[in-house]
């Protein structure tokens, strides 16, 4: 898969996420060892195995939302990897709650690897202001 095609599909994924289904967006991370997240429900994990796990378990707390914008803040890349972060706007119930508005930061890497480029790393959280109050801030 191309880059272009990645990103792409990634973002029609994360609505699917934004409903509380995971399986898209897990079909373009890597399945390495080295696989990384980190997203607002919990610590930090590595390899496929835990990443799966949280992106389940994140998903989860999410029901009937969209993801309308994303937003390239900085792209940096050599041929075999690109970081890219990004502002992304979330509409979602989150945790059972009212249908929310809430933005994330988020800064994701993507490697070329055999079957084409894949995500290898992925941070998300609500801080996109100096002081941000956002309906995730206290959340677990």
């Amino acid at each position: 898969m191309r880059l272009e095609e990645l990103i792409a599909d990634f973002h029609r994924a994360a609505s699917a996420f934004a409903r509380g289904d995971p399986e898209p967006v897990k079909r373009l991370f890597s399945k390495a060892d080295d696989v990384t997240l980190a997203n607002p429900f919990g610590p930090a994990v590595r390899g496929w195995a835990a990443v799966a796990r949280a992106l389940d378990s994140a998903s989860s707390q999410f029901r009937e939302g969209h993801v309308s914008e994303i937003t390239n803040i900085a792209s940096y890349a050599t041929p075999e990897l690109v970081t890219n972060l990004d502002t992304e706007k979330w509409f979602a119930r989150v945790g059972g709650g009212e249908l929310t508005e809430f933005n994330l930061r988020v800064t994701t890497t993507f490697r070329s690897e055999a079957e084409g480029w894949r995500i290898v790393h992925r941070h998300a959280d609500p801080i996109s202001t100096a002081d941000d109050r956002g309906p995730l801030r206290n959340m677990s």
